[in-house]
């Protein structure tokens, strides 16, 4: 089968098309012939080598979720999966033809949704949902999302706000996309460093910050007292590394600062809820925003689209 690699860690150049054996399931696995693959920024963050320390090495395929059919079950696993419409994740191994997941990482796909539409919407709103939940939002308060153009961003501005945000101020990089995300839902749209129109709210209650990088502390200046921000993500590279002496300068305003990865969340928690967001994008609650579908042999094209800042919403490749 086909299949993307990492032969070299750095530019999206580095990315190769090869020839690897076909895989079939082992016990408690399912394997799937994949249609769609979403292209995520942690697929950037390990092909640029920011990673690194992970143990990443040459030859990595990368892609963590998938959408297409069932093919073959391996030993303890109901033979009723074969034939099904699925998504997975997968972890890695997503940029191929085919992968192997267990079972118990991949959930039945409603009819109406369709494979692109599930890698959009997938790990990116269960990441979402999760992230509002650490920072204990709650309806009422107000929200900002930091870097609101990617997949998490499009759908942590569509939960909030169906959530009863009070406000949905977004970051973006252009007019067109804030009126885009205002479509999702935002209220009020700034630009990267935070200004905005006079109208916007002067804090927020919780900021959920995909982008990280050096003008991370800044945003701290945006938290009303008692507010939190969570960190989902690195796109901007990291912060410094004193960015906690601006939340200790605005000691009497009681902020907090938090990470979140999914990885804390238990797989089936996890499932659970990607499941009823599925359930909900198939009921039209929920929109998934594919930037752009190209095939699987043009993955350096799809992460040199991200490397540019081109992308709104998820790249998707099919193979």
């Amino acid at each position: 089968m086909q299949a993307v690699t990492v032969e070299e860690f750095g530019s999206p150049q580095g990315l190769a098309v090869v020839e690897l054996p076909d895989p079939s399931p082992s016990g408690g696995q399912l394997l799937i012939a994949i249609e769609a693959i979403g292209v995520g920024g942690v697929d950037a963050l390990i092909r640029s080598g920011t990673l690194g320390d992970y143990g990443f090495t040459s030859g990595h395929v990368l892609g963590s979720e998938v959408a297409g059919a069932v093919t073959a079950v391996g030993e303890g696993v109901d033979p009723a999966w074969v034939g099904r419409r699925v998504w997975a994740f997968t972890g890695m191994g997503g940029y191929a033809e085919q992968v192997v997941t267990p079972v118990e990482n991949v959930i039945a796909l409603p009819e109406a949704l369709s494979a692109a539409a599930a890698v959009t919407l997938g790990s990116s709103g269960m990441v979402a949902h999760f992230a509002l939940r650490h920072v204990h939002f709650a309806p009422g308060e107000s929200v900002l999302v930091r870097g609101a153009a990617g997949g998490i961003g499009v759908m942590a501005v569509q939960l909030a706000a169906r959530s009863g945000a009070s406000a949905v101020a977004v970051t973006t990089s252009s007019a067109e996309r804030g009126d885009r995300l205002r479509e999702l839902g935002a209220t009020h749209v700034l630009d990267r460093a935070g200004r905005g129109p006079a109208d916007a709210p002067a804090g927020y209650d919780v900021i959920i910050d995909i982008i990280a990088g050096p003008d991370l502390p800044t945003f701290f200046d945006k938290l009303e007292p008692n507010g939190r921000m969570v960190a989902v993500g690195a796109m901007g590279g990291w912060p410094p590394v004193d960015f906690g002496k601006e939340m200790v300068a605005g000691f009497k305003k009681s902020m907090s600062f938090a990470t979140f990865s999914a990885d804390t969340i238990a797989m089936s928690d996890r499932q659970a809820v990607t499941a009823e967001l599925f359930a909900g994008a198939a009921r039209g609650e929920l929109k998934s925003v594919v930037h752009e579908t190209l095939p699987l042999r043009e993955a350096v094209v799809a992460h040199q689209r991200m490397a540019a800042g081109e992308v709104f919403g998820r790249m998707v490749l099919t193979p």
